[in-house]
């Protein structure tokens, strides 16, 4: 009953259930013990308060629950309670909880320490998380990566980015697993400040110490890097992270591509994108139409069709503009014979759409010298 009140949000009712069960305890609590359902009940109850933001609620139904279970409340619910108040904007509140665990003799957990550290910050009390994080230690709870994530983004907030890198660092000794948010929080947080260089040496000494997440995607760095012409800085970054098993994802790729484009540096991009295709990383069809469009008009229209060729075998559907691309590259550059074969693939995908196309095309590799003669 308890449940289904809360799932569907009667809470009215719900108090009333709750002060029935205080008033007729349950037939099993007629021994020494109470009940053992009865904190179970009572803490999705307070949950569901606290998700309503009722926390004079919340709080009732925990002094009730206080007085029927046997001891002291779990660690659970004092957790609960807090994240309400924290969630509610009522700091003060959630700190005089905590207080009342200590006195209650509840040893906090993680949980407990993670949500007041990050309230702490909320509230630009950073100090004082920074104490309450040692205070964390001192009692034996080992931080876990939510902690120090936590922390990090509050230096970066205080702008004391040599503290948060050293955080870092500090994960790293403790040998707490780090996640890609840690990294993301780092990489975001130089770059914001114009650091974007730091970022990039720190991202290559964590991937040769092993320690960067598989699943962290470089596409903000890259984006940043490319923004501020540093093209070739971002390719370094990412072929140092790919050499050691981190994979780009299919935008890092081809963002990089487009700032090695517009940087002059056609040749990178080119090998970039046979990587990515190697690697079975299908780029989207209006960057791989635009690397083919320069490599056509440098006069490499062969090794433009090659590369199409293996972006098909890998599962890019080409569309009639790579064709278009293809064989007006093979009239500039007199490959009446090459041409014809794509024209021929064009007929046969119905990528021609009228007879005056076709004779486009046709006239003018007939005004070219076979590249055969």
């Amino acid at each position: 009953m308890a449940r289904t009140l809360a799932i569907t949000n009667r809470l009215e009712e719900l108090a009333l259930l709750l002060q029935f069960m205080s008033s007729n305890p349950c037939p099993c609590s007629e021994g020494i013990f109470s009940c053992p359902r009865i904190e179970p009940i009572f803490q999705f109850c307070i949950n569901a308060y606290c998700k309503a933001r009722k926390l004079d609620d919340a709080f009732l139904a925990f002094e009730c629950m206080r007085k029927l279970i046997d001891g002291r409340p779990s660690v659970v619910v004092y957790n609960i309670l807090i994240n309400g108040c924290v969630k509610c904007g009522e700091h003060d509140r959630a700190i005089g909880v905590y207080d009342r665990m200590l006195k209650d003799r509840v040893k906090p957990d993680v949980f407990t320490f993670n949500i007041l550290i990050s309230s702490y910050c909320r509230n630009y009390m950073f100090e004082l998380a920074l104490e309450l994080f040692r205070e964390m230690k001192e009692k034996g709870c080992s931080p876990n990566v939510v902690s120090f994530n936590t922390l990090i983004k509050g230096f970066f907030r205080e702008r004391k980015f040599e503290e948060g890198v050293k955080m870092v660092y500090e994960m790293i000794d403790l040998g707490c697993e780090i996640s890609s948010v840690t990294f993301e929080i780092l990489v975001d947080g130089l770059c914001k400040e114009g650091q974007a260089s730091e970022a990039c040496g720190l991202l290559i000494d964590f991937t040769r110490k092993g320690v960067l997440p598989r699943k962290f995607d470089s596409f903000g760095l890259v984006d940043m890097l490319c923004k501020k012409r540093m093209a070739d800085r971002a390719l370094e970054v990412l072929d140092e992270l790919w050499r050691n098993g981190n994979i780009p994802s299919m935008i890092s790729c081809t963002t990089l591509i487009e700032g090695l484009r517009k940087s002059g540096r056609r040749e990178e991009a080119f090998g970039l994108m046979e990587r990515m295709l190697k690697e079975n990383i299908v780029p989207d069809i209006m960057t791989f139409n635009c690397l083919l469009h320069d490599l056509c008009n440098e006069g490499r229209t062969v090794d433009g069709n090659k590369l199409r060729l293996l972006a098909s075998r890998k599962g890019l559907d080409v569309d009639e503009m790579t064709y278009d691309i293809l064989v007006s590259g093979c009239i500039r550059e007199g490959k009446r014979k090459e041409g014809e074969a794509l024209v021929d693939e064009m007929l046969d995908k119905e990528f021609i759409p009228d007879l005056a196309t076709y004779n486009r095309f046709i006239d003018g590799l007939s005004k070219t010298r076979s590249s055969a003669q």
